[in-house]
């Protein structure tokens, strides 16, 4: 069954799978915009990739403009990384409309077998530990399997903005 981890360099050969199965799609959860695929190839350099993710998770880290504090998961299934899943700790103005507090994504070989949902639900307490109550969760307005995964967890759509279909999740 398949868990939520903190990133870490055992997972390297796994992950680097994981990312090329996107082949250059976006992967919403996953972090590391600025460090393309062919330099993560580099152990040091996955290394140095790892500890940012970790950093993100802290107030005090310097960060891009429009980003906030973030922790970042993977999600692995037997040592195989199998997606990524990311909680905002706070909202900006793009996130409350768009991004909401949790983004998360799975390899293509590895959808719809709930892993998603399953993710997903285990975030949930983890928001909660680090003060988010309700989460905010938005999909593509036609991206049904995303619908189907909030919606699963007692998303409640609160509206529609920007193509985005916005829900509210409890986490208590």
């Amino acid at each position: 069954m398949a868990t939520l981890v903190l990133p870490g360099e055992t997972f390297h050969s796994s992950w680097l799978e994981c990312a090329a199965e996107f082949d250059g799609a976006h992967r919403d959860g996953a972090g590391g915009e600025d460090w393309p695929l062919e330099d993560l190839r580099d152990p040091g350099s996955f290394r140095r990739f790892v500890a940012e993710l970790h950093a993100e998770a802290l107030p005090e880290t310097a960060r891009k403009p429009g980003y906030v504090p973030c922790t970042y998961l993977w999600l692995v299934d037997d040592e195989t990384v199998i997606g990524s899943l990311a909680i905002r700790h706070e909202l900006n103005d793009f996130l409350l409309n768009e991004g909401g507090h949790i983004g998360y994504s799975v390899r293509p070989s590895a959808r719809r077998r709930g892993h998603a949902a399953r993710a997903l639900k285990n975030a949930l307490p983890i928001a909660r530990q680090l003060g988010i109550s309700p989460v905010l969760a938005t999909c593509d307005e036609d991206n049904d399997a995303s619908r189907a995964t909030i919606e699963k967890n007692g998303g409640i759509l609160e509206d529609i903005r920007h193509g985005k279909r916005r829900y509210w999740i409890p986490t208590a």
